[in-house]
């Protein structure tokens, strides 16, 4: 079940446009975590805390590449229930993508130009129409640093954390090799933990600044992306 939210008038404009395509918000890469081997020794023994400290750290995940496989979708802050992920191989919102986010599901593209599977090690991308369809990505915008999102597959559940949101422009060779690159924004770097990109279209954005271009499958010039990582994995 997806939650249906009110456009307003401004929306309803958009909603006359089929469709959905992307997004630059945030892009400072996390700082690597620091080295104990780059920390001086205490001059003195030092007593264990009596209080630990909770942090959002990722549990450790697998370095090897995960199975590219359908799977459920969650959002719980968005109302998002079940959506299906369906898994092909291609590349963000190409014609194959188009098809799939036409008939109300959401679509992950995997392959040489595509990412990871669920779970994954690098970049599992996920993208979902926002003003067409059955509208599955209606309130993605809206989703915010510190959400969780559920991913269920093959008896599985992996929970993300989004820490940060960025815009994808299709008239950029740059802007979207960042969207679909392992680590996300940067291009060229090995990842060691597992992301997720959620994508839609800024449609309504676009619009709301005079600009109307789309491509042959009526996306729009930018794409949002909320980007997450890896927190927790365990039995569906």
């Amino acid at each position: 079940m997806v939650r249906r939210a009110a456009l307003g008038v401004a929306g309803a404009i958009a909603l006359l446009v089929a469709g959905c395509g992307g997004p630059p918000v945030e892009r400072a890469p996390e700082p690597p975590a620091e080295s104990s081997s780059s920390r001086p020794a205490p001059t003195s023994p030092t007593p264990a805390p009596t209080t630990a400290v909770t942090t959002r750290s990722p549990e450790p995940v697998a370095v090897h590449p995960a199975p590219h496989r359908d799977a459920l979708l969650d959002i719980p802050s968005l109302g998002v229930e079940d959506l299906r992920v369906v898994a092909y191989r291609g590349r963000t919102d190409d014609a194959a993508g188009t098809r799939i986010q036409n008939r109300g599901r959401a679509a992950s593209p995997h392959g040489p130009r595509g990412g990871s599977g669920p779970g994954g090690v690098g970049n599992y991308q996920v993208t979902a129409h926002r003003l067409s369809s059955t509208r599955a990505f209606l309130d993605l915008p809206e989703l915010r640093r510190g959400d969780r999102v559920h991913v269920s597959a093959g008896g599985t559940r992996w929970t993300y954390e989004i820490v940060r949101t960025r815009s994808t422009s299709f008239r950029s060779a740059r802007s979207l090799s960042e969207q679909r690159a392992a680590v996300p924004g940067q291009p060229g770097r090995t990842p060691d933990r597992a992301y997720i990109t959620l994508s839609t279209c800024a449609t309504p954005e676009d619009h709301a600044r005079g600009n109307f271009w789309a491509d042959e499958f009526d996306n729009p010039e930018h794409r949002i992306d909320k980007i997450g990582v890896l927190v927790r994995t365990e039995p569906a």
